[in-house]
């Protein structure tokens, strides 16, 4: 089940008001990821649970970027590249401020790093096949899925659960767009 499809609706009206306040979608992401930035410091202290809300709530502010930009009619391939730039940017925050607060734990770091790489790994699979005219699309865990993974993980105290789950979930994500993409280039 895609969660972004589920949230679009509820966040096209937001979008609208958003934009009538006089809000950019140039602002939304910015505001997104300091919000990101400053919910990944409250995780680097160990207060997962409230690191994460923050975490959230930025993403969520990011995630009304395209609606107020739709709304504005103001959606350029320069807005959705500052877009996807920021977005890389929060989730590295977000993983490196919980990589702080497990210093000393070998195996969550490693998750940490191999959770960061697939992160990654998963938009720029998508990136390259429409960069070939290929639909890039695909797999379990787009970025909506991954904020919720981690949230919830998080929420619920079970940080290390959660990034084998999440690891797991990315990792076929990003084979399985490289494999669709791969078979369909000609």
């Amino acid at each position: 089940m895609r969660v972004r499809p589920r949230v679009t609706r509820f966040l096209e009206p937001l979008g609208k008001g958003l934009a009538r306040v006089g809000l950019t979608a140039t602002g939304m992401t910015v505001i997104g990821l300091g919000v990101v930035i400053a919910g990944s410091v409250v995780l680097a202290t160990g207060r997962l649970s409230t690191g994460a809300i923050i975490v959230f709530v930025g993403s969520l502010l990011d995630g009304l970027d395209g609606a107020v930009a739709r709304a504005t009619g103001s959606v350029t391939n320069r807005g959705a590249f500052l877009d996807a730039a920021f977005d890389r940017l929060g989730e590295i925050a977000a993983f490196g401020g919980l990589a702080f607060a497990s210093a000393g734990q070998p195996r969550v770091l490693l998750l940490i790093v191999l959770a960061v790489g697939g992160a990654i790994l998963v938009p720029y699979m998508r990136a390259r096949a429409e960069a070939a005219g290929l639909d890039g699309r695909g797999g379990l865990m787009g970025r909506a899925e991954r904020i919720l993974v981690f949230t919830f993980g998080l929420l619920i105290g079970q940080a290390e659960p959660m990034l084998w789950v999440f690891v797991t979930l990315v990792w076929l994500t990003a084979v399985t767009r490289f494999w669709k993409t791969y078979r369909s280039i000609v």
